[in-house]
């Protein structure tokens, strides 16, 4: 569904930042006490990025289809999904466009717990992330299930608005915010890695802000 995406500003500059290595330090180690990775800044505020379009999604409409490598491949509808045990978790954000945002209060589900439901068999290594405008991003199942990962439908105790990923979105703290798939309608878990969008346009398969994985290595 890739090719449904716009060419937009953004997507231009992002792939030229890719090419040019903009932004990179060269700094990767970490200590103890650090709390902001390299290369980034705090804001305040939380900037919206997207590719051009926010999807309008009902509660009413939406859905989230589980396939691929599981013992329970199940579709979810809102009702179903707020059967789930709901969970909070406050992380800090981190964007490749280099602003970070400290202490973030999430309501939702916890990737733990959607684990438990589907039980991915032993051959998952990997999910792709597909989001209702088309945006598609890849993850190691390890990273999937990290502690604080959760399919958030809240943010600061209001419901996650439209330009934030509303009604659903995935929130992985521990890796650049692109891994985060707003508006998320489809997570299907592979046996080998596959590119999602930014990853096939010069930009990291793990992103992990902390080594300062922003673009592709090859």
């Amino acid at each position: 569904m890739t090719d449904e995406i716009p060419e937009t500003k953004l997507t231009l500059s992002k792939r030229r930042w890719a090419e040019e290595g903009k932004f990179l330090t060269g700094r990767i180690t970490r200590a103890e006490t650090d709390r902001l990775p390299p290369g980034q800044h705090l804001v305040k505020n939380w900037p919206v990025l997207d590719l051009g379009q926010q999807p309008q999604i009902s509660v009413s409409d939406w859905s989230l289809q589980i396939v691929g490598a599981v013992e329970n491949p199940v579709k979810l509808d809102w009702h179903a999904f707020h059967q789930l045990p709901q969970t909070n978790t406050l992380s800090d954000i981190h964007c490749v466009t280099t602003w970070s945002r400290y202490d973030n209060r999430w309501q939702g589900v916890s990737t733990h717990d959607l684990l438990d439901m589907v039980m991915p068999r032993p051959e998952a290594n990997f999910v792709l992330l597909t989001s209702y405008d088309g945006y598609t991003t890849n993850l190691p199942l390890a990273d999937f299930a990290s502690e604080d990962g959760i399919l958030a439908t809240a943010w600061e105790s209001e419901p996650l608005t439209r330009d934030h990923g509303g009604p659903m979105r995935l929130v992985i703290p521990h890796l650049y915010f692109w891994k985060s798939a707003k508006w998320l309608r489809r997570i299907e878990f592979l046996v080998g890695d596959q590119a999602g969008f930014w990853e096939k346009n010069g930009y990291h398969m793990l992103g992990d802000p902390w080594r300062e994985q922003r673009y592709s290595e090859d």
